[in-house]
């Protein structure tokens, strides 16, 4: 008799914490593999709730249920098999050594380095960038709002209403630039990593 078993990888339970932490829901596999396997496996990761047995159009119907129910899902996949369910979901990431091309194509994200671990920083650096976003807004209109007052107040000269412009698409590009400095993903590990 031979025995095959899949090997959970080592950084697979700290994802899993780290994952329930941030979005306050523990991960559910969905795999097309064997359900005692990947009970034992999702039990080794410290994940209770698995949907194992499912073909590529099942993974995309559970994608869809979760959506249905008012979740955001993020899929992470690298299989062939994952390719249906990745862009199915709010955001798909695939794993990118590992990854089949099929996985990498329909993806909205691929994690180059091929570590689980990566994943809850991708997620606490996304988070980042969504209050970056207004942030950009409000010091952009607040540029454009005081050159608009000093024009209609008085005379502003064009230089300065050319550099007070450029000046802030400037700053709203240098303010979004801080989340790609290793120190902002050295913070979203540090907040991701359970204690």
């Amino acid at each position: 008799m031979i025995g095959f078993a899949d090997r959970l990888r080592a950084e697979a339970a700290r994802t899993v914490n780290a994952l329930t932490a941030l979005t306050g829901t523990a991960p559910k596999p969905v795999t097309g593999d064997n359900p005692r396997a990947a009970d034992r496996l999702a039990a080794d990761a410290g994940i209770t709730e698995v949907r194992a047995g499912l073909l590529p159009a099942d993974k995309v119907s559970v994608v869809k249920d979760l959506e249905r129910a008012g979740r955001k899902v993020l899929v992470v996949g690298d299989g062939v098999n994952d390719a249906p369910a990745l862009p199915a979901a709010h955001v798909g990431v695939a794993m990118g050594r590992a990854g089949s091309d099929l996985a990498l194509e329909t993806a909205d994200a691929v994690v180059v380095r091929d570590e689980l671990v990566t994943i809850p920083a991708v997620v606490a650096l996304s988070r980042r960038a969504r209050r970056l976003v207004p942030q950009n807004l409000i010091i952009a209109a607040a540029f454009i709002t005081g050159l608009v007052i000093w024009d209609l107040a008085g005379h502003l000269p064009l230089l300065l209403g050319v550099a007070g412009h450029e000046g802030s698409t400037v700053i709203v590009g240098l303010n979004g630039l801080r989340l790609l400095t290793s120190s902002a993903w050295r913070r979203a590990r540090q907040h991701t990593t359970p204690a």
